[in-house]
């Protein structure tokens, strides 16, 4: 028996009593991803990426780990609900717009010593100053480099658009406006890689792109680590009191942590390991985050059809968005029609031997987009559901 298919003797019997669809993670998996994780940031403290996880029990599991420090978030009102139920260490990720968020956080003084906030524009500043009805707190703010590769005089452009701060210049003029506004601390700069650790260099059949995306990254590491620790000089020089430099990604976190400018990394894909993130070769995780679907009909020889399935991941629409039918192995998508709202027909040798209620597993693109689908998360140890743990969602929350 294979491992993947002691998995399924093991997920099976731990969720038979429960009907699918049915969300779990594997306590074991889940562990040992936040080990390699640790293992890989060399010492440097990994702040837990919220977006990631969307389950506050989960969050609480890994930062009573060693190594793990801080969450960071991804929007305000998330942020502030995080502080109240006692997570004092968070960071936006994002800019917001949310004028009645920034008002509690101005007006609270336990959550402005709890939240950071994200700015990349001086507007954004007067954005919370007029917000702030009448609320004295001085607001926790970091900046955002962008961590793009420009080639060709930044005619080629390699990474995701975010900050418009991309020189030590730029990203200093930024520091000085934020010390002489009232109201306001520096105290973070965050450098997000996402076309290094978010992208994977080692896709399955695609050789020659693998090898370009490889010397591609190669190329934007260096470039990024002259260039952070050139900004970190700058906005140091402004404020000296800077509290954290924040880098990296699952992808990346071995080499962000390299960076002597860099205190501390970003990480949350890596603990549910979804299948964006098996093309790499970094690393390599254990799947820990899966859904079961049941078999609803079998509309024929070597087909069945469960319910549901239709949870495609963000990003550019393609295949490689869509959740990977995982146990039983070798089953796939008719090509006809996909993964439905409603129902998704499966085909394949294994679909013979299924039978009506029998459980299909997936394994979704992304880490934390699974959670906007299930309410609870069942915690699986050994062959057992030790724990049935809320989501956001099932907390009554969908932030985005």
């Amino acid at each position: 028996m294979t491992a993947r298919a002691a998995d399924r003797v093991r997920y099976d019997r731990a969720t038979a009593p429960l009907d699918a669809p049915v969300a779990i993670v594997d306590l074991e998996a889940f562990d040992a991803n936040a080990d390699d994780l640790v293992r890989r940031a060399g010492g440097k403290p990994i702040r837990v990426a919220s977006k990631s996880l969307r389950c506050r029990a989960l969050l609480e599991r890994v930062l009573s780990r060693e190594g793990f420090a801080g969450v960071m978030s991804f929007t305000l009102a998330e942020s502030l609900w995080l502080a109240r139920s006692g997570f004092d260490d968070v960071l936006l990720a994002y800019p917001s717009a949310d004028r009645r968020g920034f008002a509690e956080l101005a007006a609270d003084p336990k959550l402005a010593a709890s939240v950071t906030v994200m700015i990349d524009d001086p507007a954004q500043l007067r954005l919370i100053d007029e917000a702030r009805d009448g609320g004295r707190e001085v607001v926790r703010v970091c900046l955002e480099l962008d961590t793009s590769l420009k080639l060709l005089g930044g005619r080629v452009r390699v990474g995701a658009r975010r900050s418009p701060l991309y020189s030590p210049a730029q990203v200093a003029r930024m520091a000085r406006v934020v010390a002489r506004t009232p109201g306001f601390r520096l105290v973070g700069l965050m450098a997000y890689e996402g076309h290094i650790a978010g992208v994977g260099d080692a896709v399955a059949g695609r050789p020659v792109r693998s090898r370009a995306i490889r010397l591609m990254q190669a190329t934007a590491r260096r470039e990024l680590a002259r260039r952070r620790a050139e900004v970190v000089r700058a906005v140091r020089a402004v404020a000296p009191d800077l509290e954290f430099v924040n880098g990296g990604g699952t992808g990346s976190v071995q080499y962000t942590a390299a960076e002597d400018a860099v205190t501390e990394i970003a990480a949350g894909s890596g603990l549910y390991v979804p299948r964006l993130f098996d093309n790499y070769t970094s690393f390599r995780g254990r799947p820990a985050a899966l859904f079961a679907l049941p078999v609803v009909r079998r509309p024929g020889v070597g087909v069945v059809t469960v319910l549901g399935g239709g949870y495609p991941a963000s990003g550019a629409a393609g295949r490689d968005r869509l959740p990977v039918p995982y146990l039983p192995e070798g089953l796939v998508y008719d090509p006809q029609e996909g993964p439905g709202e409603v129902q998704t027909p499966l085909l394949g040798a294994p679909a013979d031997d299924l039978l009506l209620g029998d459980k299909v597993w997936f394994r979704h693109a992304k880490a934390g987009e699974l959670c906007e689908r299930f309410d609870v998360l069942h915690l699986v140890e050994g062959a057992e559901v030790t724990a049935t743990v809320p989501t956001y969602r099932g907390e009554g929350h969908t932030f985005l």
